[in-house]
Parts: C-alpha cells; sequence; structure tokens
C-alpha cells in the first residue's frame, strides 16, 4: 500500500465511508482513523439487509471497498475528517450486483469493449432553498441580484465549500423560480461526476442548515411554478478524442453522435423510472415550465428532450434534459450509456428532429411529426421499465428487480392516499 496513503489517514480524526443506496441517497459509516489499516485492507463490514433493496437478513454480510482515487477531506474543524467513496462487495470479494455503483462500471467496461475509453457526463443540478417551514425563501427570479435573491450568500458559501474540496466550480446563480438555485461544476467521466454528485447535494445541504434554511432537490415542491431539472451532458471520447465532433459535417456531429442520439430517443420512455425516479417527477414533465415532456431532439430547441449545445471540437456534447436531481446519478448514467450504446450498436437513425417550439405545436401537428411524450406518472414508467430488456440487462436483474419491488410500493401508496386537493374539490358531493 502506498505510504503517501497511510499518512493522509493518519494526520485526521475520522475516516468516512461514503457509499449510495438503491435511490442514490448518500449512506456513511465512519470509523476513527485508528482505524485506517482495517479499512485499506476492505474489512469494513456493514449489514446490507439494513439498506432498503439490497439484500435479504440471510445474506446480509457486506464490505466497503474504498476507492482510493477519491480520498478527500471533507471537514476540518473542529475534527479533521477524510472520505472515501466506496464500492460494495461480497464476503467472497466479488463486486455486489446490486450496487449502482459497481453497476456503472460494468456498464462503462461494455463501453470499453465497444472501442471507446471514456464517457464524459456534465451535470447541472438544480435545487430550491426553503424556509424551514417547507416556505418559499424569496420571490427572485432567473440570474435576479440580492436583495431579491436571498440565497446569494448561501450560495457563495456552497461555492467555497466545494471549492475546497476540489471542485472547479463553473457559475451559479438564481434559477426562474422563487427560491431556485443552480451551481455548475467541470464535467468529468461520470464514475466521478457521479462521485462529486453525492457530495455536492451533502455539502448544498449542510451549507443551507448553516443558514437556517433546507435544501432541497425534489423536482416540483410548488403547483405552478417551474421544478429542478439536471440536465446531462454528455459525450464518448476514444484516446483524447471525442467521438461526437465530425469536422466535415455540416452541423460538427459524427455519425456516432446521430447514433447516440437515436438510441437515447427510443429507449428513453423506457429509462424514465430511473431519470425521473418519483411521483413527484413527474409532475415536473409538463408543457409550460421549460422541462421536456416531448421525445424529441434539436441542435437548438430547448422544448426537445435532447438538445445540443453550441460548443463544437472537444466540447461536443449530448444534453439530455429530462433527468431530474432525485435520480441516482450512477443508474442514470447507466441507463442513458446503454441506450446510447444499443444505438451505436445498431446504427439507429436520429429521426425525430424537431426546431420548432413544440409547446406551441398542436396535437394533430405532433401527431403529423410523430412525437411522442414521455410518461405521464411513475406508473406508466415503471410498467415500460419491467417490460424493457435493455434495461433489464443494462441494470442486471437484481437491481432491477428491487427497484421495481420498492417503486411499485411507493407508487401504491401515493395512489391509495386521498390528497387535500381531494377533499377540497369533493367533499361537498
Amino acid at each position: 500500500m502506498n505510504e503517501t496513503m497511510h499518512a493522509k489517514l493518519r494526520e485526521v480524526d475520522f475516516i468516512q465511508l461514503q457509499f449510495a443506496d438503491l435511490f442514490g441517497r448518500p449512506k456513511h459509516i465512519e470509523v476513527p482513523s485508528s482505524e485506517y489499516e482495517k479499512v485499506l485492507d476492505n474489512e469494513m463490514m456493514f449489514d446490507g439487509s439494513s439498506i432498503e433493496g439490497f439484500a435479504s437478513i440471510e445474506a446480509s454480510d457486506m464490505y466497503l471497498k474504498p476507492d482510493l482515487s477519491t480520498w478527500t477531506i471533507i471537514e476540518s474543524e473542529p475534527y479533521r475528517v477524510g472520505q472515501f467513496i466506496c464500492d460494495i462487495a461480497l464476503p467472497n470479494g466479488e463486486p455486489f450486483i446490486g450496487d449502482p455503483r459497481s453497476n456503472l462500471k460494468r456498464m462503462l467496461r461494455k463501453m470499453e469493449s465497444l472501442g471507446f475509453d471514456t464517457f464524459n457526463f456534465g451535470a447541472e443540478p438544480e435545487f430550491f432553498l426553503l424556509e424551514k417551514d417547507g416556505s418559499r425563501h424569496d420571490d427572485a427570479d432567473y440570474f435576479d441580484l440580492a436583495p431579491f435573491d436571498k440565497g446569494e450568500i448561501c450560495r457563495r458559501e456552497i461555492t467555497l465549500s466545494l471549492q475546497k474540496l476540489g471542485f472547479r466550480i463553473e457559475a451559479s446563480h438564481h434559477e426562474v423560480a422563487p427560491g431556485q438555485h443552480e451551481v455548475d461544476f467541470q464535467y468529468s467521466d461520470a464514475l466521478t461526476t457521479c462521485d462529486r454528485l453525492q457530495l455536492f447535494k451533502t455539502v448544498v445541504k449542510r451549507v443551507a442548515a448553516k443558514y437556517d434554511l433546507e435544501a432541497t432537490f425534489m423536482a416540483k415542491p410548488f403547483y405552478g411554478m417551474n421544478g429542478s431539472g439536471m440536465h446531462a451532458n454528455v459525450s464518448l471520447f476514444k484516446e483524447g478524442d471525442n467521438m461526437f465532433y465530425d469536422e466535415k459535417s455540416k452541423e460538427g456531429l459524427s455519425d456516432i453522435a446521430y447514433q447516440f442520439i437515436g438510441g437515447v430517443l427510443e429507449h428513453v420512455y423506457d429509462f424514465s423510472a430511473i431519470t425521473n425516479p418519483t411521483v413527484n417527477s413527474y409532475k415536473r414533465l409538463v408543457p409550460g415550465f421549460e422541462a421536456p415532456s416531448y421525445i424529441a431532439w434539436s441542435t437548438s430547441n430547448r422544448t426537445a428532450l435532447i438538445r445540443i449545445p453550441a460548443s463544437r471540437g472537444l466540447g461536443t456534447r449530448i444534453e439530455v434534459r429530462s433527468v431530474d436531481p432525485m435520480a441516482n446519478p450512477y443508474l442514470a448514467m447507466t441507463v442513458i450509456l446503454a441506450a446510447g450504446l444499443a444505438g451505436i450498436e445498431k446504427k439507429a437513425l436520429a429521426t425525430h428532429r424537431v426546431d420548432a417550439n413544440i409547446f406551441h405545436m398542436t396535437p394533430e401537428e405532433r401527431e403529423a411529426s410523430d412525437i411522442h411524450t414521455l410518461p405521464s406518472d411513475l406508473d406508466h414508467a415503471l410498467i415500460a421499465l419491467e417490460k424493457s430488456e435493455l434495461m433489464k440487462e443494462a441494470l442486471g436483474e437484481s437491481i432491477h428487480t428491487a427497484y421495481l419491488r420498492l417503486k411499485r410500493q411507493e407508487w401504491d401508496e401515493y395512489r391509495t392516499m386521498v390528497h387535500d386537493w381531494e377533499r377540497a374539490m369533493y367533499r361537498n358531493y
């Protein structure tokens, strides 16, 4: 073992071992630094049956295997705390097939078998800052300044905290909805960006709490206002070259890019239960609030599900706009990559290009252009996920089965719940 790593671990007070559950929620075990050798020898065991969707009580022993490249000092005062992002292993040392991070690695290996070496991912996670009672923190609008933007100071501390953790912050600003914000950080390979997203969410929530606020990544906290998305900007590289770029093409896009687009459009309905994982997610995916609800693509049209930003060369990328920040990022990247690779393998055509404002089209015009919609609710999305052989293969049977079971429980609870709206609407009958 690298003596430098030994020294780093001896310099902290605590070591935090973080992993993601099936729904992407960060979980962790923390040990004093005196146990560092046990950590490095992959001897940190936990009860996997206690994590929803992981394993049965009869097969519960699991081990946290730290990815040494993810070492980060996450706190320095009053205690010095370092963190590893971990994979989950079984007692025999084999990766746990229900671990979302390990499953993304499996899909990346398939990508490599097809001749690519890097899948880049740039995330644009939006979030709301709320008062402790859940009400809106301000009434500001897009790009507003203080004093209208009451979250400016909190957002600055979020930015500085992330920079101390090694993030390269590109921009931050108030978003369209009251109390809504965005902090953008530099893209990286998909695994690294997913790891950073887990840390990003933790930092945002902790800093917000310092200002007596609550941060939420809920897709649609308020009726009649824009929801929060997490646009996913993705690209495939080989030996340093962006395989989505072709300087000889009229639009600067390669055949591989068009095929990837075609694959995503073909399978996006099937993977929506992953990228839009909750009942609330589908209340964002409605026309009129800048969120995509129609399955189409364009080079500039922001009403389409896929947009191609103007940058070319190394910056050529595909922006998948339907993803929301409630998604498990490891699973979201797994299914988007699986769909794109399927498109490349079958040389899919990037049909359904629409440069007009789809929200302004009549139903007849959309039908004539063969433009279909995303699932209208979680129930329809789960039905599509269950039927999709590609998604079952991409997620693996363990994740596919557990995810469907738990999300169906969530849908059934919502479906049978009686809500305030119903009482207000129908109690006089």
